[in-house]
């Protein structure tokens, strides 16, 4: 079992590797969503899980708000990628989406250009499509070997439980074309019901794992 620890920096990294966290997605500001740590977080992440032999996938995103990014920003998150590349990550999450929540296909194809040679992980933005849609996009995603998503099922808020009869469906769908990785509202106190019921290999959560206090 992948237990997917969402990490805000750098400081409770060693304490839930310690408690059972076998991956890392690394990022800053939590509070928006989530958005790419500094250079400086990256390559002490990258340094201590080497040593733990644990996988750092690190978001790329230059701010919170909606999913919809100018072509500055495009550039900019492109520039990300390849120094996390260069730096040693194991993969990416990112998501990019047009005016009318559908994916959008000419940023992603330039993102998922940059991250040739990464596993990559489409975010959460996935959860702000349509239903409809988000069939389509397991289709374009696993087309271009994208190797996950990520998605709690339903709207931010909305308790998990509710969501997995619909995520079972998106699983269903997929049919072993891309992984899909249940999150948001995912923790160590229910974690072993929400992986018995989808039977999934893959869980996601900033309380993947139970941290000692500090």
């Amino acid at each position: 079992m992948i237990k997917e620890f969402c990490a805000e920096n750098f400081t409770n990294i060693p304490n839930a590797i310690a408690s059972g966290a076998n991956r890392i997605e690394l990022c800053d500001n939590l509070v928006v969503g989530g958005t790419t740590v500094s250079k400086g977080v990256m390559v002490e992440t990258l340094a201590y899980c080497s040593e733990k032999q644990v996988p750092v996938r690190v978001i790329i995103r230059p701010r919170g708000g909606n999913f919809i990014y100018t072509d500055t920003e495009i550039k900019i998150m492109e520039a990300d990628i390849y120094e996390a590349k260069q730096l040693g990550v194991d993969g990416i999450v990112i998501g990019c989406l047009n005016e009318n929540n559908w994916i959008d296909e000419e940023a992603m194809n330039i993102l998922l250009d940059a991250a040739d040679g990464l596993q990559v992980t489409f975010h959460m933005a996935f959860d702000q499509m349509n239903r409809e849609d988000q069939f389509k996009a397991i289709d374009w995603l696993s087309e271009r070997h994208v190797d996950r998503i990520l998605t709690h099922g339903g709207m931010n808020g909305t308790p998990i439980e509710k969501n997995l009869e619909y995520i079972n469906d998106l699983i269903s769908y997929a049919n072993n074309r891309i992984i899909l990785l249940p999150g948001g509202g995912i923790d160590y106190k229910n974690v072993d019901s929400v992986v018995s019921f989808l039977q999934v290999k893959e869980v996601h959560g900033t309380k993947i794992v139970e941290l000692p206090f500090s």
